[in-house]
């Protein structure tokens, strides 16, 4: 099962499409999710036409995403369970607020967005992932997103990065 896992693509602000990179591993995805910051409900449209998705909403983004999809969601994916946070808030680093979200919830992964920088990280058994931005990369020096594979009953993350968003 291949899953893409994107955040902060804040569309159309940061970009009017999907940049060409990260269209290329979403045409044969099997799931996408997406960890907050979309800005227009335009980008869950065009990413459903690629593959189920899965998502919540983040700290720019309006009611109605926010109605729609919630702060916080557990995604299972053939008997793994995913907490997906953006992980924005006033106390701690943003990793420590996404993995404080699902403290005590028995999950595989834990993925939040919000600060743009990249990580792919295993805390004891838990794999903690932030892809970072496809469309803003502000102080990152290229933009990314992860790749995400279930095989064999294992997770295994890939980051994948790249200098031009169109």
């Amino acid at each position: 099962m291949k899953i893409v896992v994107l955040s902060d693509t804040h569309m159309p602000y940061r970009s009017k499409a999907l940049p060409s990179r990260l269209v290329q591993e979403l045409k044969d995805s099997d799931l996408i999710l997406h960890a907050g910051d979309w800005t227009d409900w335009f980008v869950y449209e065009r990413l459903a036409e690629f593959a189920p998705v899965q998502g919540i909403a983040g700290n720019n983004d309006g009611i109605d995403i926010v109605d729609r999809l919630g702060y916080q969601r557990i995604v299972e994916a053939r008997g793994k369970r995913i907490g997906m946070v953006h992980g924005h808030g006033w106390r701690g680093s943003t990793e420590n607020i996404a993995l404080n979200t699902f403290k005590g919830e028995p999950l595989d992964c834990v993925i939040y967005g919000h600060s743009h920088i990249p990580v792919i990280k295993r805390v004891g058994e838990l794999l903690v992932l932030n892809p970072g931005s496809p469309t803003d990369k502000r102080g990152e020096d290229e933009y990314s997103f992860i790749v995400l594979t279930l095989e064999a009953g294992r997770l295994e993350a890939q980051l994948v990065l790249y200098p031009d968003k169109h």
